[in-house]
């Protein structure tokens, strides 16, 4: 029943909080992505949600092709909310660890693996530019552990250039 439930999504940014890199040459980008996260919530589907689930909260077993998904951790952020907010994280932070291909490539692999299904065009949209300028202005806090891991390339300057190329690929392909 609806007691057993997690709590209802939050959402982990808002227009006015926002921060846009400072010197950034694409503030007509920011402007937009920010207009639409003022937009109206999209309606949806709720599910049960991780709320965090990235590359590092996945646990994996074996090498090579048979590499295989062992486990999920990090459950506190759970809530009840639209799927697409888990893709959406998760394919923020492939964008900002790999480049912003492996950011769009993650919600065709979470359906052909059998995901639930996501919203279409804007309202798709909607729920990864939430997710994505949560980050802004340089991803710090998704920086920090990988960099410690030894991805000493993740530099503030090169996480904001993956920022900004992903939103203006999330904006050609959804809008």
């Amino acid at each position: 029943g609806e007691q057993d439930r997690p709590r209802a999504w939050q959402a982990w940014t808002a227009p006015g909080r926002v921060a846009v890199p400072d010197g950034t040459a694409r503030s007509g980008l920011w402007e937009r992505a920010v207009g639409v996260i003022g937009g109206a919530v999209p309606a949806h589907r709720p599910c049960f949600l991780h709320r965090d689930f990235h590359p590092g909260n996945v646990l994996f077993t074996g090498a090579g092709a048979g590499l295989a998904v062992a486990g999920v951790v990090d459950w506190v952020e759970t809530s009840w909310g639209p799927a697409d907010l888990d893709v959406a994280h998760c394919s923020t932070a492939l964008a900002l660890l790999h480049g912003p291909g492996a950011g769009l490539d993650f919600a065709d692999r979470y359906l052909a693996a059998g995901g639930r299904e996501l919203a279409e065009g804007r309202a798709h949209l909607y729920w990864r530019l939430l997710d994505a300028l949560a980050f802004a202005p340089d991803a710090q806090k998704v920086a920090e552990p990988w960099r410690e891991l030894g991805r000493t390339d993740l530099t503030p300057a090169v996480l904001t250039g993956r920022l900004e190329d992903y939103l203006q690929a999330l904006f050609d392909r959804y809008a």
